[in-house]
């Protein structure tokens, strides 16, 4: 038996997330099916991270274990040309040790979320941004980055359904950029709560519009009350874009 590493790219559109699904299409069906009829064996592919419907990967880092004898280069030109037509690729493979799990030796995972700050609707981005027509004040995001980063009891951003058994997270990194009319907020734990990420940038954006202080946020986050939360994003902009591994 042999441990495969990969790094899967997918656009969230068509699928009703990462983990297998019995009412739609998801990427790990996707790929298990795809493995399959590569190898003929069932297989299960296990991820760094479980992505909601509608949401991205860039850099998700998956393995699976196959009793057949394949080149890495191989398995992943096999796999891509079973996955089509659906919008997945990996774009690496490599033999890892039987120990390496993808998502229990994970030591960090990486989110962006793109926001279109402008009036005009969106075209060829459609499902791939948040547009937000109101003008966004990076620089009081910026401050509520700074109120979020850090270890806290997140409570206030986690979904009503997360199963995670505590509420506090760590946040290694939050900050939010600008160009143009583009807005990237980059968010950096060893794991996240179930939409904490969307929650978060969905407050951050009330702070940019004006409609939130940066001391409501703050007192949004210490209520530790769902029923606090202000917004939370849509799925379109958010993108993992990276999973951390010792060594």
């Amino acid at each position: 038996m042999t441990r495969f590493a990969l790094t899967v790219e997918y656009d969230g559109r068509p699928f009703m997330g990462w983990q297998r699904q019995k009412h739609g299409a998801s990427v790990q069906g996707v790929l298990e099916e795809a493995a399959r009829a590569v190898t003929g064996e069932r297989v299960a592919v296990h991820a760094a991270g479980r992505t909601d419907a509608g949401v991205h990967g860039l850099a998700m880092r998956a393995h699976l274990d196959l009793e057949r004898d394949i080149a890495p280069f191989r398995l992943m030109e096999a796999l891509n040309a079973r996955v089509r037509p659906h919008p997945v690729a990996v774009l690496a493979c490599d033999v890892v040790a039987d120990d390496w799990h993808a998502r229990f030796s994970c030591t960090g995972r990486a989110y962006e979320y793109r926001i279109s700050n402008r009036r005009a609707p969106l075209t060829v981005e459609q499902g791939l941004a948040w547009r937000v027509p109101q003008p966004l004040d990076e620089a009081a995001m910026a401050a509520g980055c700074a109120v979020l980063a850090g270890r806290h009891d997140f409570t206030t951003f986690r979904s009503a359904h997360c199963q995670a058994d505590s509420p506090v997270r760590t946040l290694d990194r939050l900050d939010v950029t600008r160009a143009g009319e583009r807005l990237i907020v980059r968010a950096a734990a060893r794991s996240f709560l179930h939409h904490q990420v969307r929650s978060m940038v969905g407050c951050l954006a009330l702070v940019g519009m004006g409609r939130w202080s940066v001391d409501r946020l703050r007192a949004a986050l210490e209520a530790r009350d769902r029923s606090r939360l202000g917004l939370n994003a849509p799925p379109d902009g958010l993108y993992f874009v990276a999973a951390t591994y010792p060594g």
